[in-house]
């Protein structure tokens, strides 16, 4: 009988160095530029369309300004977040590991297969984007992943999705 093709999770780590840290940081950085650019044309956009709606419909204008200003706070906490978070990757110290994201891969599943070492977790470790280890785990209890600190960066995606 023929196997089974089957997806699993493959946890991304990396060593921090300090040229990790700087490429975070400036993605982080990058990331904050977005979303103030974003408030910025948010604010530009409906400032006219407000006032034209206060003189038709106060009480509609109210509650689009309402909306708006949700919509702003949202996305200053958003810039607020990704500040605080490169403030926190440039505290990591060298030489530790941490969770840059989760890949998937395919794995054939044949009859008599230990399906603990083959789902147990598969962990790449790169150092300054070079892998250096691959790792296979054998067990499917919990991930070692509470115990690595994760520098997930926003619009960082799943291989293959």
């Amino acid at each position: 009988m023929p196997g089974v093709i089957v997806k699993r999770n493959v946890i991304l780590r990396a060593v921090v160095t300090d040229k990790l840290k700087e490429q975070v940081s400036r993605e982080l950085e990058q990331a904050a530029a977005e979303v103030d650019d974003r408030l910025q044309q948010l604010d530009a956009s409906t400032r006219g369309y407000i006032t034209d709606l206060q003189r038709a419909d106060l009480q509609r204008a109210m509650a689009v300004r309402k909306q708006i200003e949700a919509e702003k706070q949202k996305q200053t906490e958003l810039r607020d977040a990704l500040l605080e978070r490169k403030a926190q990757v440039l505290e990591l110290e060298n030489g530790t590991e941490v969770i840059r994201g989760t890949l998937e891969s395919y794995v054939e599943i044949n009859v008599g297969d230990d399906l603990a070492t083959i789902l147990g977790g598969t962990e790449i470790l790169t150092k300054d984007d070079e892998v250096i280890e691959i790792r296979q785990r054998t067990d499917l209890g919990e991930p070692e992943e509470a115990a690595a600190p994760s520098i997930i960066l926003p619009g960082d995606i799943r291989a293959g999705e």
